[in-house]
């Protein structure tokens, strides 16, 4: 035994890699200068980066005068039900995202027959049977149909308060907020990485902070992450924001600021003063970093227009409400009225050519996909605001719209600060099938490689490097993903190739369905998705849980 063990330390020294990417231009993740350096890959891992000349290798690939980089990570994507449609998830795989993370609010799990009959406008439009009522069920499904990307799931807040108090205004009792802190833990038993809130979108407004507190707690418990898409981005973006401080602080775990934007014509130019904000609590001592997408114009559920109040009951109730000719007065008075008691995203933009219509489920409204509020309106021969209470009523409250509420010197000035990585913030999506019938945002198809061409390559706002580590260990840090987001030895091998010169987005706001050009190679877990800028249709995604 003493002879054999030198002999099958060689062995394994000299066992061939799965594949080597010879001759890159190594960008780590890290934030560091590229350097020159081959990667052996071996089970699904980066085993070697050095000179590789020599190695045996089953397979290499030449990436001279590429870069190599960690696959891209996108901090809030929305494809948990287009996974199901789609396993492959195009969009994403284009741009070089590898991992998403998802689950705002309205997570996908747990599940009960209440929501499932609430919700089953867009079950039918999508074509999915969820079998599923757990974490642990929808993971399983997941891993036994194969997935292209790697993928991880907040619990939503809003989520469990469904389950027990459905889509009502009011507070839970103590008995059913005991109820609902027991549903986030067994989330997090079952691979949640956090809690999660999207508190424009009812019922999520209805929830008091003491609520969202408590269910923080609970997440926090199992080393979970509180993320937030805040109460209000626009007047009141400053309270809001001091609310999820509170949040995070009383719970003691580390905040997210989703999708960082000052929204709003009369907040443009405010971001200064939010950067600051946040920079005051970091300097206090919280854990907090936020996200953005990088581009001038949001995209939202068109029902987020109407005042809270109005979504009490769900869908069903708020578009009984928008029939009833008194309701829709006192809906309508307020939408035209500024305020500071609700996000009122009407007032947030110049008029109604801001609004475009981007996602229906009625057959009879997909040829106003891609038109603005305003052209449908003309169309129809009817009053902007009234135009809105139809299409909602014609599509059951299902429509999703791009609203353009940004200043791009706001974003570019959120995108600069060392805090804030890259989301999509849009479900993975195709070309073909229900998905290639939406009209969605471009970011949907876009996002990372927009910043990569626009604020790397034509506008200098940023370095290669830091837009890489935007892309890559900044979240995995924030993530607490300690083996994605870099280049080193013994890290999973989520990998990019491309040619900085030349990688683009092409999905424009008028033609959004366009895959990105530039991505030589994506692997993920080893694995090729994208070979020589084409989808290789494997599926070796795996499901990230905390």
């Amino acid at each position: 035994m003493p002879i054999l063990l030198p002999i099958l330390l060689f062995a394994a020294a000299a066992a061939p890699y799965d594949l080597v990417i010879r001759n890159g231009h190594v960008i780590d993740g890290t934030g560091s200068p590229w350097y020159a350096a081959d990667i052996g890959i071996r089970a699904g891992k980066i085993a070697a980066i050095g000179r590789l000349t020599d190695a045996p290798a089953r397979r290499t690939i030449d990436a001279r005068g590429m870069a190599v980089a960690p696959g891209f990570i996108d901090m809030l994507g929305q494809s948990e039900m287009t996974i199901l449609v789609n396993p492959h998830l195009p969009s994403k795989i284009f741009q070089g995202i590898t991992t998403e993370i998802t689950g705002e609010g309205s997570s996908i799990a747990p599940l009960n027959d209440a929501i499932l009959k609430a919700d089953h406008v867009t079950w039918e439009h999508y074509g999915v049977q969820p079998a599923w009522r757990t974490f642990r069920d929808y993971f399983a499904r997941l891993r036994k149909q194969g997935i292209g990307i790697n993928i991880a799931s907040y619990v939503g807040a809003t989520q469990v308060r469904r389950m027990v108090l459905g889509d009502d205004d009011r507070s839970p009792n103590a008995a059913e907020l005991e109820r609902m802190k027991a549903l986030v833990r067994d989330a997090m038993r079952e691979g949640a990485v956090g809690l999660s809130t999207s508190l424009q979108y009812a019922p999520a407004p209805y929830a008091k902070t003491e609520e969202l507190i408590a269910l923080a707690a609970e997440a926090a418990k199992f080393g979970g992450t509180y993320a937030s898409h805040i109460r209000d981005e626009g007047d009141a973006i400053i309270p809001a924001l001091d609310e999820a401080f509170r949040i995070a602080r009383e719970a003691n775990t580390p905040v997210e600021i989703w999708h960082l934007k000052a929204a709003g014509k009369s907040n443009w130019g405010r971001m200064a003063e939010i950067v600051a904000h946040i920079e005051a609590a970091r300097q206090s001592g919280l854990d907090v970093a936020a996200d953005t997408y990088a581009y001038p114009a949001a995209f939202n559920t068109f029902s987020a227009v109407i005042p809270p109040w109005a979504h009490d009951g769900g869908d069903k109730k708020l578009i009984e409400r928008l029939k009833d000719p008194a309701m829709r007065a006192r809906i309508r008075q307020e939408m035209e009225t500024p305020s500071s008691q609700w996000n009122n995203e009407w007032q947030q933009v110049k008029g109604p050519e801001s609004f475009v219509l981007s996602a229906v489920q009625n057959p009879k409204l997909i040829p106003l996909q891609g038109k603005s509020i305003a052209e449908i309106a003309k169309l129809w021969n009817k009053d902007p605001v009234d135009t809105v209470f139809d299409i909602l009523i014609e599509d059951e409250a299902f429509t999703m719209v791009g609203m353009f509420i940004m200043d791009e010197r706001d974003v570019a000035l959120a995108l600069r600060q060392p805090w804030v990585s890259i989301c999509n913030d849009s479900q993975g999506s195709a070309l073909d099938g229900v998905l290639g019938k939406e009209h969605p945002h471009p970011r949907a198809f876009g996002t990372f490689p927009r910043i990569l061409r626009k604020y790397v390559r034509e506008e200098k706002l940023l370095t290669l490097e830091d837009a890489i580590r935007k892309f890559t260990s900044l979240p995995a840090q924030r993530m607490r993903f300690a083996d994605r987001g870099v280049l080193k030895a013994g890290m999973w091998a989520d990998v990019v190739v491309f040619d900085p010169a030349t990688v683009r987005d092409l999905a424009t706001f008028d033609q959004p369905n366009q895959l990105t050009e530039g991505m030589r190679f994506v692997l993920v877990n080893g694995v090729p998705v994208i070979e020589e800028g084409k989808m290789t249709n494997a599926l070796p995604g795996k499901v990230l849980t905390r």
